[in-house]
């Protein structure tokens, strides 16, 4: 059974040990927890890089802040080469890394367990915007396009920052402690209200704080059967609002998710979006919050040198 020991090192004094320290728990998840369908499939023991080096290169990518995947494979294999001295070409690299996009997510969620999560029946909900292109390119821009409509990029509207854009909107499920438990990714026209259900599905019994964009019987009384709790903040034109000492508990917790957000856009650009097909966001999007939540546990780890919250703090 994976765990942490109590005598393990307080500090990583450069990169090659953050790269190390990256492998080993990304390889004892992926031993611990990957079926032998995936980890034992047809000519994977003739592979030149395992899948646990291909997931810790991408991840120590995101973690960076890299855009450019190949600009990060062509560093990583002339500066930190001896750590990967079997590195598989960059084609079969990226080719690999979308295929493990499942494997990623799987390790993401059984990562969670390792967090110690003080307030594990609460969550706070939001989404941001993900432009996959400037609005101007929007008529012309056919990189996004499927035959499944529901993964198609379309218009949406962003209220925070009063602006329309043309892609995805992110919809997640953060703890009190800033951990990202779930998200959901969808078109950008989709409301918030409809995303919620999928969102906190198998998350047992929560109460969620939500914005005025959550206000919604209907959606209230059908998450109430499912032992789920949301407590949107109402309308100023509300009938029926809440005293003054909830709003501002609401209000002051809801700023986590929204530093959150700061970050990942901030330091790992999720609103940078280079990838060329739907599947490849996708493998860019778990890459870049299961890095994300990976700060956060080794910060909880290295407790003595770092404080959780400052995810970068560890590497730089």
């Amino acid at each position: 059974m994976l765990k942490f020991q109590p005598n393990y090192t307080t500090s990583l004094s450069d990169f090659e040990e953050f790269f190390i320290a990256v492998y080993v728990f990304v390889d004892d998840l992926y031993q611990q927890y990957v079926p032998d369908s995936v980890s034992t499939r047809r000519n994977a023991n003739h592979a030149k890089t395992t899948d646990s080096e291909i997931i810790t290169i991408s991840l120590c990518g995101e973690i960076a802040g890299i855009d450019s995947q190949n600009a990060w494979y062509a560093f990583v294999k002339k500066n930190y080469g001896f750590l990967f001295p079997n590195l598989c070409s960059r084609t079969r690299f990226h080719r690999r890394h979308k295929a493990l996009l499942q494997v990623m997510e799987l390790l993401r969620e059984k990562a969670l367990c390792f967090f110690q999560i003080e307030s594990d029946s609460f969550g706070i909900v939001d989404s941001f915007p993900l432009p996959i292109c400037k609005f101007a390119r929007a008529p012309f821009h056919r990189t996004f396009s499927s035959d499944d409509v529901s993964l198609d990029a379309t218009y949406g509207y962003c209220a925070s920052k009063k602006e329309t854009y043309f892609g995805y909107k992110v919809h997640a499920l953060i703890t009190f402690d800033g951990v990202i438990k779930t998200f959901e990714l969808t078109s950008a026209s989709v409301d918030d209200r409809k995303a919620l259900p999928d969102l906190v599905e198998n998350q047992g019994k929560l109460v969620i704080l939500g914005d005025k964009g959550y206000v919604s019987r209907s959606l209230k009384e059908t998450l109430a059967n499912e032992g789920i709790t949301l407590l949107a903040l109402p309308r100023s034109n509300s009938k029926e609002p809440f005293m003054s000492s909830i709003r501002k508990m609401i209000v002051k917790q809801r700023r986590k998710i929204e530093t959150v957000f700061s970050q990942l856009n901030d330091q790992f650009h999720m609103e940078h979006v280079l990838a060329k097909s739907f599947y490849g966001l996708c493998s860019r999007l778990v890459t870049k919050i299961f890095g994300y939540n990976l700060c956060l546990l080794l910060n909880s780890m290295f407790y003595a040198t770092a404080e959780i919250s400052k995810i970068k703090q560890l590497i730089y």
